[in-house]
């Protein structure tokens, strides 16, 4: 099997050409782009399994190639790499569908770590997929979440459009529905680490759950409880694929 691929697509070519060299390093494939038009030709010629993205670019933002990238291949990780006290990138990153981000300046070694970890959880996926998640799908207020198909349909049939980590977040609950799950166990089964001082990261993810499942202000499937965590409230069933 070949390694990974990953696309690294920093402004700075020093940057991106010592960090193409790590990464080779610790055993990845990598691809070097330094800004949007040559990012955006990389991901249409090659295979890539993993894009490491700067938000800065000297043509676009990476938060702009985020968003395309996020509608036109959600499945595509992506890691932002951010300047160390730009919040408000991250959480808008993190909107747009961002798997992880890193702040800038930041170890090679993290990052790499951020990378496994997002990989591991891609690989997982793609394992679920293949054999159908035991063919286990699950019902709640009207709505059906197949693991295997990784699709969240309503009643009638229409398909929600989540991203890969809010639908994995989902199944976190449905797998504990009543549980309060805190912050630190959301943020590990998610992404691999522990919740950091002012890390929102769960909590957006979070935001853009509720919203996409019209869980807005009335708090049906979702309850938060203060210096607890989150709670998935609403009854959850649990059937075959092949029944409904």
């Amino acid at each position: 099997m070949p390694s990974p691929h990953i696309l690294v697509t920093d402004d700075d070519p020093e940057i991106g050409r010592l960090l193409g060299k790590y990464l080779e390093g610790q055993g990845f494939r990598c691809t070097l782009a330094t800004d949007r038009k040559s990012c955006e030709a990389r991901l249409a010629d090659a295979k890539i399994d993993l894009l490491v993205l700067d938000v800065m670019l000297p043509d676009g933002s990476g938060l702009d190639i985020c968003r395309d990238l996020k509608e036109r291949r959600p499945r595509l990780p992506v890691i932002l790499l951010t300047a160390l006290k730009e919040d408000v990138d991250r959480i808008i990153g993190l909107e747009l569908g961002a798997d992880d981000y890193l702040g800038k300046p930041f170890n090679p070694r993290e990052l790499v770590a951020r990378i496994r970890a997002v990989l591991r959880r891609t690989a997982l996926k793609v394992e679920n997929a293949s054999s159908g998640n035991d063919g286990i799908v699950y019902g709640f207020e009207g709505f059906s979440a197949d693991p295997g198909r990784r699709t969240v349909t309503r009643a009638d049939g229409e398909e929600i459009p989540l991203t890969g980590a809010e639908f994995d977040l989902l199944v976190i609950f449905l797998e504990r529905p009543n549980r309060v799950l805190s912050r630190d166990l959301l943020m590990d089964n998610l992404h691999g680490r522990s919740v950091e001082p002012y890390d929102r990261a769960i909590d957006v993810t979070m935001s853009r759950l509720r919203r996409k499942l019209d869980d807005g202000g009335r708090f049906k499937l979702f309850r938060t409880v203060r210096n607890g965590g989150y709670q998935f409230a609403a009854p959850v069933e649990k059937w075959s694929g092949d029944q409904p």
